[in-house]
């Protein structure tokens, strides 16, 4: 078991006062099965009010707001997460259950697509052919394998709302384009799968005491009977340096911060994220 310690700062700076500032923030990590939050604060400065509420998908959102001139925005989310390894996976219900009515009815909203997870007829083979002769649950892991290969980890390239049809087209691509191909190839073969948002602490040895450089990340969970949590970027099963925030159906869903301002266009965004494994 692992427990992280995890600062996550983002600095807006703005070329002239902005007169009002509305937003919500999805950065406030879910306490769950395999996953314990031992204390959480989401602070923005400046504010004047705010509210917090789980959204449709159980993510835990603060709305926040600031009515009164400024120059900048700074908002600091500090949490304390014990992760424990997640239990290897056994239930398969079979592809008859899988895509039966009851399934593809319950789980209607993870099997369809939208602009950035629609994947290519190239992808949709590919998956039918990582898929063919396995079990569900193995054909997902190989079906995210399948479309990994397929792609080069280059940063810069994309941005959050880069289609998968268009990352797939470059052969390049970051973790939330990874995710969102993932997402499509799985719908394709009629497994429900939604994307995962979070953090990562890039170390697998992660010394105890010492800070580093995280990085928020992206990974998908499939269902094939329960959830299970897999990380396409690094080709691994999500384990005890995954930290989760919110689910949804993609990116779109989950974004760390959504707002409206009325001012000049941001002059300076820096976001930082630290990670310290204390246990």
């Amino acid at each position: 078991m692992s427990r992280l310690h995890v600062v996550h700062t983002s600095t807006f700076r703005y070329a002239q006062p902005v007169q009002a500032s509305y937003n919500e923030a999805r950065m406030t990590p879910l306490s769950q099965p395999g996953q314990q939050v031992l204390s959480s604060r989401l602070e923005a400065q400046p504010h004047t009010w705010s509210h917090e509420y789980r959204d449709y998908w159980g993510t835990h959102v603060t709305a926040f707001e600031v009515l009164a001139p400024h120059t900048g925005l700074v908002l600091t989310a500090e949490h304390v997460v014990e992760v424990a390894p997640r239990p290897s996976r056994s239930l398969d219900v079979g592809w008859d259950l899988l895509h039966g009515a009851e399934v593809r009815d319950r789980f209607a909203e993870l099997l369809a697509d939208g602009p950035t997870t629609t994947v290519p007829d190239e992808v949709v083979a590919l998956a039918r052919a990582a898929a063919d002769g396995l079990a569900p649950a193995a054909a997902a892991e190989a079906v995210c394998l399948a479309v990994r290969d397929g792609l080069e980890y280059v940063p810069g390239v994309t941005t959050v709302h880069t289609p998968a049809a268009e990352a797939w087209a470059r052969r390049t691509g970051v973790c939330q384009d990874m995710a969102h191909l993932a997402l499509g190839a799985l719908r394709s073969v009629g497994i429900p799968a939604r994307y995962v948002s979070g953090y990562l602490h890039p170390d697998a040895s992660g010394e105890i005491g010492r800070t580093v450089t995280g990085e928020s990340h992206a990974w998908v969970e499939w269902w094939t009977g329960e959830w299970c949590g897999f990380d396409p970027t690094n080709r691994v099963a999500v384990g005890e340096h995954h930290v989760v925030l919110g689910r949804g159906r993609s990116y779109d869903d989950v974004p760390p911060l959504r707002g409206i301002y009325a001012g000049p266009p941001t002059e300076d965004l820096v976001v930082q994220v630290r990670i310290t494994r204390e246990a």
